[in-house]
């Protein structure tokens, strides 16, 4: 169950309850968690979001192709694009999703796709035309680097139009497409703000170790 109470589910089918896919092999699903977010910072300090989100998602293996402050049904919420390799084959897949953060719970909405036999050509294209130099770049949102996949232009949304089947595109417009469509139960959208990550609560503190009487030989 989530709070949610409309969202356009044009061209899905419900495969189980909260998760449904389509021709394209997407899969949209739909997910409620009644727990403090665990977002890295708060949505009013986005830049240290999105730098936090770009290193979690590296630390997973993956990479962050952006994060972007997003809203609601007048909530607002974080989108983010991901890419993640596939482990058991070569290729990757491409997780769109966004997050509506409350105090205490979250929503997400979230579509992905994967890569099929066929795997890396929308990226050879593009860095044939710009070239290496141009194709890889900083990660946009943390100095230095940070592991995971590596950051290029191939990801940018300019391309999409040139590649329209590929999973990424499909990602980044079924979550335009559906993300307008979502409406939330009123009792959800009055829940307080999310302010940011808990603290973690500090150590508790120790009890001294027992002093080790003195060894007295004698009985003295």
């Amino acid at each position: 169950m989530t709070p949610i109470t409309g969202l356009d589910l044009t061209g899905f089918t419900e495969r189980e309850p909260g998760v449904w896919t389509d021709d394209a092999g997407l899969v949209l699903s739909v997910h409620f968690f009644p727990v403090v977010p665990d977002l890295p910072a708060p949505l009013h300090e986005f830049q240290r979001l999105r730098a936090g989100l770009a290193h979690l998602t590296a630390g997973a293996g993956g990479g962050l192709i952006e994060a972007v402050p997003d809203a609601v049904d007048g909530v607002p919420a974080v989108r983010q694009l991901v890419k993640v390799p596939l482990g058991s084959r070569p290729g990757q897949a491409f997780i769109g999703s966004v997050t509506i953060p409350r105090a205490a719970c979250s929503t997400v909405v979230k579509v992905q796709a994967a890569e099929g036999s066929m795997t890396g050509m929308r990226e050879a294209v593009i860095m044939a035309q710009v070239g290496p130099d141009a194709y890889f770049r900083p990660h946009p949102y943390v100095e230095g680097g940070i592991g995971g996949l590596p950051s290029h232009t191939g990801d940018d949304e300019q391309w999409d139009a040139r590649f329209p089947e590929h999973p990424l595109t499909l990602v980044r417009a079924a979550l335009a497409r559906i993300t307008p469509t979502v409406t939330f139960d009123d009792r959800f959208k009055g829940l307080p703000p999310f302010d940011g990550p808990v603290a973690p609560a500090p150590p508790a503190p120790q009890a001294p170790a027992a002093k080790r009487g003195w060894f007295r030989r004698n009985g003295g």
